[in-house]
């Protein structure tokens, strides 16, 4: 073989390589899905399922409202409809989808309808906003949880629609380290989320709900 052929042998095989590569992260990139829900305030849904293995995402936005683009003002105001609501971003090859709402429903109070722990207000209500092929396992999972309660489940299984990322000053705001002025003086982001987490009693709350079964107790 002549060196002119053997370089063309070699540049060929490694295009079918580079090839290979970029089609199976293609592929992989192909497989991600989303699910959408709102368990109050956002900043916490977005902290507890980041720690999820096969999560690959969570946005903190706005959800189930009917003004496009609201802002966070608008939303927390109650004249948009919309919920604070996470988008979670999974490999499905990791974690299902049953065991995200599973999840979900252990990780908030179902029962109450105004709100989530110290937030109250329509914008802090709890949902599911479903895909159709979501569907089945969201009511499943809520019925499941109503069981093992026994109270009711005030989730609503809500149809999927257009979700709207809050600004990026709310994004892993749980995990910043930028400064912020709060009531008790300056502290980072995280500091600030973790005072906010611990007065609003959202731990406790679920702790004394799902007993052992909640799975982000002390996040």
């Amino acid at each position: 073989m002549t060196l002119r052929r053997t370089f063309k042998t070699v540049v060929l095989a490694l295009s079918i390589a580079v090839g290979l590569v970029a089609h199976t992260k293609t592929s992989h990139a192909q497989t991600l899905e989303t699910l959408t829900v709102a368990g109050g305030c956002f900043w916490c849904v977005e902290a507890d399922f980041e720690k999820v293995d096969g999560v690959k995402e969570a946005v903190s936005g706005f959800a189930g409202g009917s003004t496009a683009n609201p802002t966070y003002k608008q939303v927390t105001g109650g004249n948009t409809g919309h919920y604070e609501a996470v988008q979670i971003t999974f490999d499905p090859a990791q974690v299902d989808v049953e065991t995200l709402l599973s999840l979900f429903f252990r990780s908030i109070d179902p029962t109450d309808a105004g709100g989530q722990f110290c937030d109250r207000g329509d914008s802090y209500r709890t949902a599911i906003f479903a895909t159709p092929s979501q569907t089945n396992a969201a009511n499943q999972a809520k019925a499941y949880a109503q069981a093992q309660l026994g109270q009711t489940v005030v989730t609503p299984v809500l149809k999927s629609g257009p979700f709207y990322p809050a600004d990026t000053y709310h994004q892993n705001f749980y995990k910043e380290g930028g400064i912020i002025l709060t009531r008790f003086g300056p502290k980072s982001k995280a500091k600030a989320y973790k005072a906010y987490r611990d007065a609003c009693g959202r731990d406790a709350r679920v702790k004394a709900l799902w007993g052992s079964d909640a799975p982000f107790v002390g996040g």
